[in-house]
């Protein structure tokens, strides 16, 4: 089992969605994150236009999926299909667990 944790720095979301579920991975966990990375966020104008601020973070959002490492180069050609910009980070899976079920391995999936 493989993890995926995808940084996109714009809303791309329910296009890697819905590319995922055609291959049959239908869990995932999507969180709005602040962070940086190499570029730095857009310019805010404020007051009447007169001052500009620069954060130091902007709005990201973060997936995170669990996948059978059969499916590691199709998903990761979905997700880069379907984003304009970001990371793919990729790490083993020790083991997953159906809490409910007691269950194990690929078939908690």
């Amino acid at each position: 089992m493989l993890k995926l944790e995808i940084i996109l720095a714009e809303n791309d979301v329910m296009n890697i969605s819905e590319g995922l579920k055609e291959i049959g991975i239908g869990g995932l966990t999507v969180v709005k994150v602040r962070g940086r990375g190499a570029k730095t966020a857009a310019e805010i104008h404020t007051s009447k236009g007169m001052e500009i601020f620069v954060p130091h973070f902007a709005d990201k959002y973060r997936l995170m999926v669990v996948i059978p490492e059969s499916k590691e180069e199709k998903a990761v050609e979905i997700i880069k299909k379907n984003s304009r910009e970001g990371k793919i980070f990729i790490s083993q899976m020790l083991r997953a667990i159906d809490i409910s079920s007691g269950n194990e391995g690929d078939e908690v999936i």
